[in-house]
């Protein structure tokens, strides 16, 4: 049974044993409906609870039949004689749509006659128009004709006779244009062969007033008014380029460059002086023209000058792009860069500026001498990686500068520096020389790393070496930000995001750098113990030095002592000035110190089980005979004791010496505790 919205499934007593809700689910199943409710009720009472929820949606239906009887009655009703009504007004309908069609057929042959009549007559206009453009064309082009003639008879362009000329060439262009279906191939002709002439004419007006220089000033502007009237400066840059080739020709060569006694430079500045005096007027007028004239714009520099400079360098120069000999190359690019920007300081407005930056001769131009900077880039880089290395094998390892200890680290900072040098830096290839400065660095890093890692296998086993190692570690990390203003003066207006990435990447180079140090801390207290660990053993020694020998009681501090201080007396002599010497000495005691206990301990703990030994022995013995060798035992243990005591104050008293307080070495009150408390009165 299905409900509108307006009138909810009615819902049955509350006692009901399941959900009314539930059969209006999209997923109901009586299998799972039966499944979900077997729990709850038996099958009896769930078949009352249904019958009775069945009378009450039987009840629920019946009165709304009963609500909405009186509609549905109305509504069959009001449906009574709609056929009828509607098939009466068919048929006019019908009428009606014949008749709208027959009404626009005609109205569509009635424009569409208009329209052709219309179009008839603008055929016929505009031929009218194309024959009177070609009387008028027939009529220019022979006064045109006996006007060249003369001109060309006279031998000279007359400004204001070519201006006529120009501006009749001009209306014949106009009329051409409207009567080109009505002109013969000889009329073409004519005309192709008349603008020919007039050109002819404005250039030689042009190379006339290029011939009087600064007089020829006023036809200059007019002959480039004439070209733009003809649409033709295009040709006065090819023409004057052709004048350019033959000043260049002789300008740039192979044997210009060897006859110029100031070499690459002066053929430069001979091109310069080519483009400040020859070309000076031309570029002054243009620059007049331009100003004045919105469109059409000439550019002698740009389509003139500098292509033919731009090929007569890449094809009659060819041993200025050779970067065989680095000094050579660099020398000549940084000219030729020099030269450029020369180029650029003489264009008169920015846009110019842009528009030779972005010329195609320029591009080519750059991208001649691009191809040859990795070759001079991998050629500086072997020569600075290479003394690099053989710093680092060098047997020599002493520094003879006074800013560092090593020849290694030294090396380093020249290396570095080196990269940034004039003679040696190009901007263009910046980034190959800022990642080769990390690079140098993180070399400098490995090679610490290995030292610190392995100083017994190396020519470093000295402690000087790790000394000095740690030294210049410090310096170099010290002088990093020194470097890095150095490398962005050289740079000089860079982004703020690249100065960023710079000093990022710096700043991760010399913390790799300065971990090094703490590697370094542990080889050098490792170099400084040496074989302490040897010297200590001999502690074990002592006993063999008093029993059964009848010696005297010790008043001195055995050898060893002296050797264990020996090295660190030595080490602090050379190296008390460093700031380190006493945190490492402190450190290096306080390893030995810790080995010292261990074995004397182990000395006392043997002479006390002597003791007991004996004195076990003496109860078991009570014979007189046995006093003597007894007590005499007993006096050799009290020397043994006496021994370490005096070893172990020549210890401390040697540690204090190097201005360590004894507090600060682990485990040395301790052992003075030690040996204190065996001692016997």
């Amino acid at each position: 049974m299905t409900f509108y919205n307006d009138n909810p499934v009615p819902k049955g007593p509350p006692d009901l044993c399941f959900d009314t809700s539930s059969f209006i689910r999209d997923s109901f199943s009586v299998d799972q409906f039966l499944q979900d409710h077997r729990n709850k009720a038996t099958l009896e009472i769930m078949r009352d609870d249904l019958g009775m929820y069945l009378k009450v949606l039987r009840s629920a239906m019946i009165d709304l039949i009963n609500k909405d009887y009186a509609d549905f009655v109305n509504l069959s009703s009001n449906l009574i004689g709609l056929d009828k009504a509607i098939n009466d007004i068919q048929l006019p309908l019908g009428q009606l749509r014949e008749e709208l069609l027959e009404i626009r057929q005609s109205l569509d042959g009635a424009a569409e006659e208009i329209s052709s009549q219309l179009s008839h007559r603008r055929e016929l206009r505009e031929h009218k128009r194309s024959l009177r453009s070609l009387s008028r064309v027939h009529t220019s082009l022979k006064k045109l004709r006996l006007i060249l003639f003369s001109l060309e008879e006279n031998g000279k362009s007359e400004i204001q006779l070519l201006e006529r000329v120009v501006s009749e060439y001009s209306h014949i262009q106009f009329h051409i244009s409207r009567c080109k279906k009505d002109l013969s191939d000889n009329d073409n002709e004519i005309f192709d062969k008349v603008g020919r002439t007039l050109v002819q004419c404005v250039d030689n007006l042009f190379l006339e007033a290029l011939y009087k220089g600064e007089k020829g000033k006023n036809e200059l502007l007019c002959a480039l008014s004439l070209y733009q009237a003809l649409d033709k400066l295009s040709s006065a840059e090819r023409l004057y380029r052709k004048q350019v080739s033959s000043a260049m020709e002789n300008l740039i060569s192979e044997e210009a460059l060897r006859s110029s006694p100031t070499g690459l430079p002066g053929l430069y500045n001979r091109i310069l002086s080519f483009l400040d005096t020859e070309m000076k007027c031309l570029c002054e007028i243009s620059a007049i023209f331009n100003k004045n004239s919105k469109q059409n714009k000439c550019d002698f520099f740009l389509r003139s000058f500098w292509p033919e400079v731009e090929e007569r360098l890449e094809t009659n120069l060819t041993s200025i792009y050779s970067p065989g000999d680095p000094d050579i190359f660099y020398q000549k690019y940084t000219e030729t860069l020099t030269f450029l920007e020369k180029l650029l300081n003489r264009c008169d407005a920015p846009h110019s500026i842009q528009e030779l930056q972005g010329h195609p001769n320029f591009l080519h131009f750059m991208e001649r001498w691009d191809l040859h900077l990795p070759v001079y880039f991998q050629i500086r880089f072997q020569e600075i990686v290479r003394d690099l290395e053989i710093s680092f094998q060098s047997d020599d390892w002493l520094s003879k500068s006074d800013k560092w200890k090593l020849l290694a680290t030294e090396t380093v900072w020249k290396s570095l520096n080196k990269c940034w040098e004039d003679g040696i830096f190009l901007r263009s290839i910046a980034h190959k020389f800022w990642k080769l400065s990390l690079q140098i660095i993180s070399r400098f890093t490995r090679w610490a790393k290995s030292i610190a890692h392995h100083p017994d296998n190396t020519k470093t086993a000295d402690v000087d070496f790790l000394v000095f190692l740690y030294s210049d570690i410090q310096q170099l990390h010290h002088m990093l930000p020194e470097f890095k203003k150095f490398v962005i003066e050289k740079l000089f207006k860079i982004s703020e995001q690249t100065l960023q990435l710079l000093t990022q990447s710096l700043e991760e180079s010399g913390y790799e750098l300065e971990s090094q140090l703490e590697l370094l801390n542990e080889a050098i207290i490792k170099a400084l113990s040496g074989n302490s660990a040897l010297l200590i053993r001999q502690v074990n020694d002592i006993p063999r030095l008093f029993r059964r020998t009848n010696r005297e009681p010790p008043t001195k501090p055995c050898t060893y002592v002296v050797n264990i201080l020996e090295t660190p007396g030595q080490f602090y002599e050379k190296h008390k000035s460093h700031s380190k010497t006493i945190v490492w000495l402190t450190t290096m005691f306080s390893v030995i110190t810790k080995q010292y206990y261990s074995s004397v301990s182990d000395v006392l703990d043997s002479v006390q089980k002597t003791e007991e030994s004996l004195r076990r022995l003496k109860k078991a013995r009570d014979r007189s005979s046995n006093l003597v060798p007894n007590d005499r035992r007993v006096e050799d243990d009290n020397k043994i004791r006496l021994q370490l005591l005096l070893d172990i104050n020549a210890y401390v008293k040697g540690i204090e010496t190097f201005g360590i307080n004894k507090i600060d070495i682990e485990k040395l009150t301790d052992l003075l505790l030690l040996v204190e408390a065996t001692q016997k009165p």
